[in-house]
């Protein structure tokens, strides 16, 4: 983009709630029912004379959004009837909230969040495109929806991403939405404009129908060039909702963007208003009592500890390859263990999983997130119980097997369910080479290498490597290499 034009971007994220009723009625809320119209009852059908019944769950779930973020938490707080036609919108209008929303304000990832409210989701419409019709399926109508409304403070697609990402980490972790995007779960709109620097433009657009975290970060990043090529052409922008064609990579028009007086808010007859203040489970005190460690706060910890950042957003976002790093870690208490222990989880025991998984075709991975390897969450079965792959760890880290044997170890051990300590014993892993013998063996390598011990002490650091692969080379693999490495590193400087 020209340097003379700046990007401003908003966000408007909506996040489907873990409840076990819907909004406004006790029909199941269940995002995994295949069969149509099966959760469904009058009141989400809006049959005349029914009337909702505020979810007290969805409450508390946006409040707890709200602590989490630092927000200011609403005391007092109303519905409102959201008027337009739409056929997945069985009343005629939505109950949403627009004047007192529960939560405002609050910062994740450096970016200002305007408001949180709750409101109902709408039905499900199913295209054919071979007989261009269009079927309604009621049971997504009333399932509790939280929207989640930024500050137009984000200035480039990969900050929108990792806002998103972030925001999905926390809905996880606090366990108010699984936020799963190719379940439409969790749906992001980007509002978009694209101006001179130091001036503002009223004519931003809004991109719907983003169904992924790359496909949002392509459409806006398109955008961002469309727009600056009108500019440059002395063309107008015109504020209208576009969509997003995937196979063309680019937006399109759908409609005039609209605004809030057009659906002509009005506060719900039929929904009392709430002093929040005055219900003690949505009291600031209830709502931090099961506060989990916030993902902001786990990502410190861990790269307090040397984790490899990639390896930290693994276990964020895989949630139980993360528990499994947890599990198997929490008794150690030396930094170096735990960054070995991960290590040997993010490495050789994710490509076992992975290498299984595209062999069996096994399912579970999120297909909505596919393109880095940050993305690519397994969420399947660790194929190791905690307590054996320790067992690998303290081995290795007892210098009783080199990391080539730990390499071997771990792939048996995924099989034979026998404490690995045993297994090495018969398979002869256990290294027998003494620290004398080690002594005896690097001593020899110094000696009969006079022109590579120069080489290194000239500054060429890496060639040490082909000193540690004859010692190897000697020990027929029994020893471990980076005690030689460490060995010969102290003899040598």
């Amino acid at each position: 983009m020209s340097e003379v034009y700046e990007t401003t971007i908003g966000l408007e994220i909506h996040a489907e709630l873990k409840t076990k009723t819907k909004m406004f009625c006790s029909s199941k809320n269940d995002p995994d029912e295949k069969r149509p119209n099966v959760n469904i009852c009058p009141v989400c059908l809006a049959h005349p004379g029914t009337l909702p019944v505020v979810n007290a769950e969805a409450v508390r779930h946006v409040l707890r959004v709200g602590a989490a973020l630092g927000a200011t938490l609403a005391d007092y707080t109303e519905f409102d009837r959201k008027n337009y036609f739409y056929p997945d919108l069985p009343k005629g209008y939505q109950i949403s909230q627009f004047e007192f929303p529960l939560v405002s304000k609050g910062v994740l990832n450096g970016v200002a969040i305007t408001r949180i409210h709750l409101e109902e989701d709408t039905a499900s419409s199913i295209h054919n495109e071979q007989t261009g019709t269009t079927l309604i399926d009621f049971n997504r109508s009333g399932v509790p929806l939280m929207e989640l409304v930024t500050e137009p403070v984000i200035h480039s697609p990969e900050e929108a991403g990792a806002f998103a990402r972030e925001l999905q980490l926390l809905l996880r972790a606090l366990g108010v939405s699984e936020a799963n995007m190719e379940k439409g779960q969790m749906r992001v709109e980007a509002n978009v404009s694209v101006a001179r620097k130091g001036e503002m433009s009223a004519a931003y657009v809004e991109i719907k129908n983003l169904n992924s975290f790359n496909t949002m970060q392509r459409a806006v990043a398109y955008e961002v060039t469309r727009q600056s090529g009108m500019l440059d052409r002395g063309e107008k922008l015109v504020k209208q909702t576009l969509g997003w064609d995937e196979n063309k990579q680019a937006t399109f028009p759908q409609r005039t963007k609209e605004g809030g007086a057009d659906y002509r808010y009005f506060p719900d007859p039929d929904i009392p208003s709430m002093k929040l203040s005055e219900i003690p489970e949505y009291r600031i005190e209830s709502l931090m009592i099961d506060m989990p460690e916030l993902p902001s706060v786990r990502r410190a910890r861990y790269l307090s500890l040397g984790i490899n950042p990639e390896d930290v957003e693994m276990y964020l976002r895989d949630e139980i390859l993360g528990g499994f790093f947890e599990s198997v870690t929490k008794d150690y208490t030396d930094a170096k263990i735990i960054k070995t222990a991960s290590n040997y989880i993010a490495n050789d025991l994710v490509k076992i999983m992975r290498d299984r998984y595209e062999t069996s075709g096994e399912q579970g991975r999120e297909t909505d997130i596919r393109d880095t390897r940050l993305e690519e969450d397994l969420h399947i079965a660790v194929p190791i119980s905690v307590k054996n792959f320790k067992s690998v760890i303290d081995l290795v880290a007892a210098n009783k097997i080199s990391s080539r044997s730990a390499k071997e170890l771990l792939v048996i051990a995924l099989s034979d369910v026998r404490d690995p300590k045993i297994i090495a014993e018969e398979k002869g892993l256990l290294q027998t080479v003494s620290s004398a013998d080690l002594e005896t063996l690097v001593q020899k390598l110094v000696d009969e290498n006079p022109s590579v011990i120069a080489e290194y002490r000239a500054g060429k650091l890496a060639i040490l490597e082909y000193l540690v692969g004859q010692g190897m080379k000697a020990l027929k693999g029994a020893g471990d290499p980076n005690v030689i490495r460490a060995m010969l590193v102290s003899r040598l400087n």
